[in-house]
């Protein structure tokens, strides 16, 4: 897959505005920055009162994300005043779907990363079967968690994804945005520093 920088652009999403955005000219509206953000539904790992935050946007299925998994986990740890929010978007079908909502329900029992890294270690095409014994490996408990894949914050957190990704064009998955840049595809760890390093400055500017 080619990767590909875009800048994101807000299409009218609910009552947000429509504007075409540029990274230095147009900054992002706040309204949509704080529901990309600030979704109270979205699993966030890092520093929760971190300077920046990076935002994924991701599918259990999809070979490209699967290989940002180390990147990501690498960021966390060297950066301490990052803040990274995951979109389960699950643009694959019917079986990224199941996935996503074991794993969303795993944030009851918090082991979301154990359970992120267990699912994405599934050989084969990850689904409800595979992702309920990706939880068992990770620890969780089985009975709990079908009951809180049940939970409305599950359903809202899945139709918020695709509604965001919607609005904002995005290509596909995964696809990251930090500031008011984003990026689409595989990226190695030094691409991702820089755009955390653009998204800091863009943030620090009056």
């Amino acid at each position: 897959m080619h990767r590909r920088n875009f800048l994101i652009a807000s299409t009218g999403l609910l009552v947000l505005p429509t504007v075409a955005l540029a990274a230095r000219d147009n900054p992002m509206p706040e309204e949509l920055r704080q529901v990309l953000e600030h979704d109270p539904t979205a699993p966030v790992l890092g520093n929760p009162n971190g300077d920046v935050t990076l935002t994924e946007f991701f599918d259990y299925n999809c070979p490209f994300c699967r290989k940002m998994v180390d990147p990501i986990h690498r960021l966390i740890l060297s950066d301490p005043n990052l803040r990274v929010v995951f979109h389960e978007w699950p643009v694959f079908g019917a079986d990224s779907e199941a996935a996503a909502r074991v794993s969303l329900a795993s944030l009851q029992q918090g082991r979301y990363w154990q359970m992120h890294r267990a699912m994405f270690g599934i050989r084969g095409r990850a689904g409800a079967d595979t992702a309920m014994q990706a939880a068992k490996e990770a620890g969780l408990d089985l009975a709990r968690l079908q009951q809180d894949m049940q939970a409305e914050q599950v359903e809202r957190h899945i139709t918020n994804s695709f509604l965001l990704g919607d609005h904002m064009g995005l290509m596909g998955t995964p696809s990251f945005i930090a500031g008011d840049e984003g990026a689409f595809g595989e990226y190695s760890l030094d691409d991702m520093r820089a755009l955390i390093g653009r998204a800091r400055e863009t943030l620090a500017r009056p």
